[in-house]
């Protein structure tokens, strides 16, 4: 039996280009990377580092994912207009269901841990 590696975020990664949808984004020109570490066996669960330049976009979440901020400041607004911002060292949840705009006010870098219900789950 072969026993499951640690996955090491202290390692260097290989972020990789992760493109917006032009539809969603309401202001800037925002451009994001991904390093995704690792995804479970049944591809429900995932964690890495996410960055992003300056931008709002619509956001419509199906997934659950924790978010620690590594550097930068962003503002969540819900379409019922609660709006709260989080910078540096602060850690928050986006729980499945959410809807409204995510801003990244300062160029932001982020790790992650996504977990979303396989379909039929």
């Amino acid at each position: 039996m072969t026993l499951p590696r640690i996955v090491d975020f202290r390692a260097a990664g290989s972020p990789a280009e992760s493109p917006f949808d032009p539809s969603r984004v309401l202001a800037g020109a925002p451009r994001a990377t991904v390093d995704n570490r690792y995804s479970d066996p049944s591809q429900q669960f995932h964690c890495g580092t996410w960055a992003s330049t300056p931008g709002r976009w619509r956001v419509s979440y199906a997934e659950h994912e924790f978010c620690h901020l590594l550097e930068g400041r962003v503002r969540l607004v819900a379409d019922d207009g609660t709006a709260v911002e989080f910078g540096p060292g602060d850690a928050f949840v986006v729980p499945a269901g959410f809807v409204g705009t995510w801003e990244t006010l300062e160029p932001v870098r982020k790790h992650y841990a996504i977990f979303e219900r396989a379909s039929g789950s």
